[in-house]
């Protein structure tokens, strides 16, 4: 009788665990999620992108990202109107979500008694816990709501935690404190809404590497993020070498233009339209004869041309 009612408690409290809701996705759920994703992963689900694309990615200009992803339907993946730490620093990264809201006690008590489960640590507030989980190359990026006064998500303090453990830096739909300290954080950067001097107040926690909104755009744990100081725009994992590879070639195309037209070989409506045989032989003699290195390799170059009617 009493191994029945021990039998009996172990399983009330395995189906309540498993029913309870986690504080941060499991790595089924992010494989779910970026079911397009057909290479490497991390052990927490997420793909794992190759720092060599990232660090093309970086050369890549936001519209000729946008103009890829918009082609490939992807039309909610932009937020401009940013304040920036190091406006001249791009930035490229593998995002780690996290979501915020106004706080609810009942709520804010579950989430921390599921931190608890997931071992997460109990010391200091949960807006610490996303930094915990970050690795070298992740983007830590938040849904704050908007919120700026009362809504500082970091200080200078969590800013060096954050560069530390990513060599990146973090992108909020919110505030920080601190940004002068923040700013002294050599290599650290930071997209945000405002600063204010205030402590995150009445606002908590509620998931970590779900799919969260950032302005306009929609952000899944597993992008690929690609920050400027002209806005940031969230790509799919699966897409993100063909968006630099297909963004680089559009930038020799108008680099190639750019210089026949200064040239006066060719008129505007010639450039600007579907090229003739004749120019597209001209672009390839072009190629050949490139003055520095591709961005690309020869044999991706080749193929991507070969593939399309460029």
């Amino acid at each position: 009788m009493i191994k029945k009612l021990l039998l009996l408690t172990i399983l009330m409290i395995s189906c309540y665990f498993s029913n309870a809701q986690n504080v941060g996705s499991s790595p089924e759920y992010i494989k779910a999620l970026t079911a397009g994703w057909k290479g490497e992963r991390f052990p927490d689900g997420r793909p794992k992108v190759s720092d060599a694309i990232l660090a093309r990615l970086k050369k890549i200009s936001i519209e000729e990202a946008w103009g890829v992803l918009k082609n490939k339907g992807f039309l909610n993946q932009f937020e401009g109107d940013w304040t920036i730490i190091q406006p001249d620093e791009p930035m490229t990264g593998r995002v780690v979500t996290a979501q915020y809201m106004p706080l609810r006690p009942d709520l804010e008590k579950q989430v921390k008694e599921q931190g608890k489960v997931e071992n997460r640590s109990q010391k200091g507030g949960t807006n610490s816990w996303p930094i915990d989980m970050l690795i070298a190359g992740d983007v830590y990026v938040a849904d704050g709501y908007g919120k700026i006064a009362d809504g500082t998500l970091i200080g200078d303090n969590l800013g060096n935690s954050i560069y530390t453990k990513s060599k990146n830096g973090v992108i909020f739909y919110g505030s920080v404190r601190d940004q002068e300290g923040l700013t002294e954080i050599k290599g650290f950067n930071g997209w945000i809404k405002g600063s204010d001097p205030s402590f995150i107040f009445q606002m908590m926690l509620t998931s970590i590497n779900a799919p969260i909104r950032v302005g306009r755009a929609t952000v899944l744990p597993g992008d690929v993020v690609l920050a400027k100081k002209y806005g940031v725009i969230f790509i799919p994992a699966y897409l993100v070498e063909e968006l630099v590879l297909t963004s680089e070639v559009t930038a020799l195309r108008d680099q190639f233009g750019h210089q026949r037209l200064k040239e006066k070989k060719y008129l505007a409506g010639q450039i600007d339209s579907e090229w003739s045989e004749e120019i597209k032989k001209d672009f390839l003699g072009w190629l050949n004869n490139f003055p520095g290195k591709l961005p690309m390799s020869r044999e991706e170059l080749d193929k991507y041309l070969n593939d399309r009617n460029y």
